[in-house]
């Protein structure tokens, strides 16, 4: 029973050879067709999956994943005598949200700790201030940390443009923007006054560059204690930043971390709505062109593949005759469509493969500050090549399906 299936199963692979090499032109032809499809799947899913890696290492390499801070003060409603003698409510105040300290941080801090979904967490006490060197002076936001916890939250460090990111006691680190307004350089003094009387002054040790102006033109960081004392905030946090596993699972995690703790968490996600519908665009397109290659490579298929039964009639009428159970002729075609796919989608992998070492050897991925890397892996061309494959089977089953319901005599007959 085994030899017999495998007897049968070697015939049909053989005839469904036989008759691509037969029609070696029109085969050719719909295998290179399906090979430039792929090659633009491929190139255009590593392009299209570089820009939005790079889109994502922009925005959360400025920024934490998720943000937990005090909750929002409720608003006081205002009643006038006559309201107050009805029952009613006339007007709401909306309380001004005033610099305030996480309540019991370091219990919070314990609890995140514990999570498996939350990798790093690191306190932050961070307000507004104002920067002065001479006669110049900037409105910056004080960011009071622990440089060991907070760059694995941010990688700061990555963005030096000079001097070190090790700040400790009464050392600060600017901006390259604040330092050009300043005209400060490392090692010189910096005067930071959070109003009330609480002012400092500061060695700047450290000028980054992130990318974004506004953070360039503002931040500056300090040690977490000077901070602090600043910002009035003695022994208190006024955010803890957080870091997760998976980023696109922010969001649920910082709801679940606000009912679980009375606290207000936002997500990178909350923060960045454009970037979200940027990147949900890109990927719609993507599949959008996924999908209209891989229904033209079928249609193409599928064309080919019914021609061929037509002009074939003759011969799949001798083969019935002679005993060819329609089971084995609709496979043959499937074999025809499977194999026309995998040839097509191996060509336009090499293709693909091709362009994005074309796009690398130009130097196009180093060629500026915009310039990102193509998101290149194994399964991006196993992915297509399966694509291709499965498409062109599928494109086979009603050419096959015809074939198979050839009637013999009537074949032969039209042959």
């Amino acid at each position: 029973m085994l030899k017999r299936a495998l007897d049968s199963l070697w015939f049909e692979w053989l005839l469904a050879i036989r008759l691509l090499l037969e029609g070696r032109a029109q085969s050719l032809l719909i295998i290179s067709g399906i090979g430039v499809g792929v090659c633009v799947i491929v190139f255009l899913t590593a392009l299209i999956g570089g820009l939005q890696k790079q889109i994502i290492d922009r925005t959360l390499g400025t920024q934490a994943h998720i943000r937990v801070r005090p909750p929002e003060e409720l608003a006081r409603p205002l009643r006038t005598e006559a309201d107050a003698e009805a029952g009613l409510i006339s007007q709401v105040d909306q309380r001004a949200q005033r610099l305030r300290a996480l309540d019991q941080w370091q219990r919070i801090e314990q609890s995140l700790l514990a999570a498996d979904d939350i990798t790093a967490v690191s306190p932050l006490a961070s307000g507004p201030a104002l920067a002065r060197r001479g006669a110049a002076s900037r409105s910056v936001v004080i960011l009071g940390i622990e440089p060991e916890r907070y760059t694995r939250i941010v990688p700061v460090q990555d963005s030096l443009q000079e001097g070190r990111f090790a700040i400790v006691g009464n050392d600060i680190a600017i901006g390259r923007q604040l330092a050009t307004e300043l005209g400060a350089r490392l090692g010189d003094r910096l005067r930071l006054d959070a109003g009330d009387g609480r002012a400092d002054v500061f060695t700047i040790v450290g000028i980054f560059e992130l990318g974004v102006r506004d953070i360039d033109q503002r931040f500056v960081y300090t040690a977490l204690k000077p901070a602090q004392a600043l910002l009035d905030l003695p022994g208190g946090v006024s955010s803890l930043d957080l870091r997760v596993t998976e980023i696109f699972a922010a969001e649920p995690i910082a709801q679940r971390i606000s009912a679980r703790l009375g606290v207000n968490a936002e997500s990178w996600m909350t923060l960045n709505r454009n970037v979200l519908d940027a990147l949900s665009a890109q990927s719609m397109s993507t599949n959008l062109i996924k999908f209209f290659v891989g229904l033209s490579a079928a249609f193409g298929i599928a064309s080919v593949l019914a021609v061929s039964v037509v002009q074939r009639g003759r011969e799949i009428g001798i083969l019935r005759a002679m005993g060819t159970g329609r089971g084995q002729v609709l496979r043959v075609f499937l074999i025809q469509g499977g194999v026309v796919g995998l040839l097509g989608s191996a060509l336009g992998a090499l293709g693909g493969a091709g362009l994005i070492g074309a796009w690398s050897a130009a130097g196009l991925s180093r060629s500026g500050r915009g310039s990102f890397e193509l998101a290149v892996s194994p399964e991006l061309f196993i992915g297509a090549t399966l694509l291709a494959t499965v498409v062109g089977m599928l494109a086979a089953v009603a050419p096959a399906r015809r074939a198979a319901k050839l009637d013999p005599v009537e074949a032969m007959r039209g042959g």
